[in-house]
């Protein structure tokens, strides 16, 4: 590259010599900058994304997962007593992982950060790759050392940690597995998991309810948000979050969990991303989940000007781009996808249990009620001529009523010798059945839309949700009591509370993990509307079950009285499946009290 210097770079007229040779540095000095920083950047030893982390155990086998932000050239898993032996990796990029104005994020994005460490431009597609290696061959109950190496295409390499790894365990092995929900990047996930790992040791597995992150297609909520407390880091022991409590202000690095452990995720709400866009902000795209049905008879009016040559391909990517997608969740885990619903809802056996995971759960509306409201119980006015700005109520994404395809499936799996012969069987999915949370409020149905006009010609659209249509309840509950389901897991409300059917079937919501919403007892009520044809339960739990009170050691109210839940922002809560024991036992931690012990406070049977 020829450099001009002050010396030769003579014009003829113009300012004094003197500011000519001044600018003439200054670009010198520009040009050496960015010729540092390309040298830099060729000789800086890569960096991994994430630890790796482990996935779809089988008997003889299991995956190891990683991400990076380059593509690199080799990417390899030394696994073995002596890490003598080796597997390569496939690597794929994440298609929809984006940045926006709202995103926390730095490291190779921080040329583009704005003083406040968010990003300048509206959207801004993430380069992530994904590596996964499967490695076989592997003997029950034997757990062996690996760890992984990147090479970039410049030749430099980067090799995580040493971690364990084993395949699926086999029944009569005692497990404990660690049941979380509702992460969401919230502040008390990072203490809440490194509670985990001091007070349980390393788990045998993760089992996760469903809201990972908040907004799916962010890359920063899964891997380096700035806050200190994505996804990846917190599950990782790699987080850095910092509460204040009473003066004192404590850092927390989350646990080392899923490196050794693997991780069974659930389809929440919050894994879901509505109507694409490389335009609208990432927080919209979210909030824009648009029926499936209602975009496939938009495209059947407009399919020739959409798809003149009626490719498959086109019309289904263009349905799913209207509608709503979960790609990103979908391309991050590796799970079995035997089902009709591919990755969405599966079963696996583990030791002695089998899990079930359904996708229950449907679009979050808010609950307000004024005439600029898009929520679950009605459409804003200024939309009312606008089919294309509904929000369509808290629509359902993928049907689990009695006949729908999920249900068919989930009536075959009940019926497997899989499930029938397992000593424990768990169901997780997201929606609660029973909760004294927010969430357990309106039914879950299809909205009934109904439009009113008054006497002076006003329009309005509201929505109803029969509660004698309520899928789980009607349909779901009485399939699994049939089955022998012990335990029904799941969150969304974020607060702890259990419950006990009459058969014996339980419930537990073990959701107060990085913060709550609430329950809905006392004088704490719902917001729920007045006047409507259907009742919404303003306290308590809708669907009938009372409570079951901690067994061990409940927080007590302002009065000195236990409560039958823990919904705090400040107390932090925890589950521990043990199939050893036959138990399921919670705990929880008062980040207020950083140096005080791990409580434990309920604690029941599943046998």
């Amino acid at each position: 590259m020829l450099i001009p210097s002050p010396e030769t770079f003579s014009p003829p007229s113009g300012p004094p010599r003197h500011q000519w040779a001044i600018a003439a540095l200054f670009l010198l000095a520009i040009l050496l900058a960015v010729f540092l920083n390309a040298i830099t950047a060729m000789t800086k030893p890569p960096q991994l994304l994430t630890d790796p982390f482990l996935q779809f155990p089988t008997p003889t086998s299991v995956r190891v997962v990683w991400f990076t932000e380059f593509p690199g050239s080799q990417h390899t898993v030394e696994y073995g007593s002596n890490l003598e032996k080796i597997a390569g990796a496939t690597t794929t990029k994440l298609s929809h992982t984006r940045e926006d104005a709202q995103s926390q994020v730095g490291g190779a994005l921080a040329a583009l950060l704005s003083p406040q460490g968010t990003l300048t431009e509206q959207i801004t597609e993430r380069d992530i790759w994904r590596h996964e290696a499967e490695i076989t061959n592997l003997t029950p109950g034997e757990r062996l050392p690996y760890r992984i190496t990147s090479r970039n295409e410049d030749g430099f390499s980067v090799t995580s940690a040493t971690f364990s790894l084993a395949p699926a365990p086999l029944p009569g092995t005692p497990l404990k597995i660690l049941l979380t929900s509702d992460h969401q990047v919230k502040p008390m996930v990072a203490p809440n998991l490194q509670k985990v790992v001091e007070t349980v040791g390393q788990v045998d597995a993760v089992f996760h309810a469903g809201d990972l992150v908040n907004i799916p297609d962010r890359a920063s909520e899964w891997f380096d948000d700035n806050r200190g407390g994505a996804f990846f880091p917190c599950l990782q022991g790699r987080a850095r979050v910092t509460l204040e409590q009473n003066g004192i202000t404590t850092t927390y690095h989350g646990g080392q969990i899923i490196q050794n452990a693997p991780i069974f995720p659930t389809l929440g709400n919050h894994e879901v991303m509505g109507r694409f866009s490389m335009t609208t902000p990432l927080n919209d795209q979210f909030a824009d989940a648009f029926p499936r049905s209602r975009a496939e008879a938009i495209y059947q009016e407009k399919a020739q000007e959409i798809n003149p040559d009626n490719q498959p391909l086109v019309r289904d990517a263009w349905i799913q781009n209207n509608s709503f997608n979960t790609d990103t969740y979908e391309e991050i885990f590796s799970i079995p996808s035997k089902s009709p619903g591919g990755k969405k809802y599966y079963a696996v056996s583990f030791g002695d249990l089998r899990l079930v995971v359904l996708e229950i759960t449907n679009m979050w509306r808010p609950n307000g009620l004024s005439d600029k409201t898009k929520g679950k119980y009605r459409e804003p006015d200024y939309a009312i001529n606008k089919p294309e700005m509904w929000g369509w109520g808290q629509h359902i994404f993928e049907p689990i009523s009695q006949g729908s395809e999920q249900y068919r499936w989930l009536e075959q799996e009940l019926n497997s010798p899989e499930f029938q012969q397992a000593k424990y069987k768990i169901v997780m999915f997201h929606h609660p059945p029973h909760s004294l949370g927010e969430n357990s409020l309106p039914a879950y149905t299809d909205p009934v839309q109904i439009l009113e006009q008054d006497a002076t010609g006003r329009i309005t659209i509201r929505y109803e949700y029969p509660k004698d249509k309520d899928y789980i309840i009607r349909d779901v509950v009485p399939l699994l009591e049939k089955a022998g389901v012990q335990l029904v897991y799941y969150g969304h409300s974020h607060l702890w509370n259990r419950f006990i059917s009459p058969s014996g079937m339980h419930f537990l919501e073990s959701s107060n993990v990085g913060n709550t919403y609430h329950a809905y007892v006392g004088k704490r009520r719902r917001q729920v509307p007045q006047g409507y044809q259907e009742e919404y339960t303003a306290t308590g739990n809708p669907n009938g079950l009372p409570p079951v009170m901690p067994n061990v050691a409940p927080l007590l109210d302002d009065r000195g009285e236990p409560m039958p839940y823990i919904a705090s922002n400040e107390i932090t809560v925890f589950s521990i499946l043990d199939t050893g024991a036959g138990t399921v036992s919670s705990y929880y931690f008062d980040t207020r009290q950083p140096n005080s012990p791990v409580v434990k406070f309920d604690e029941f049977r599943i046998k």
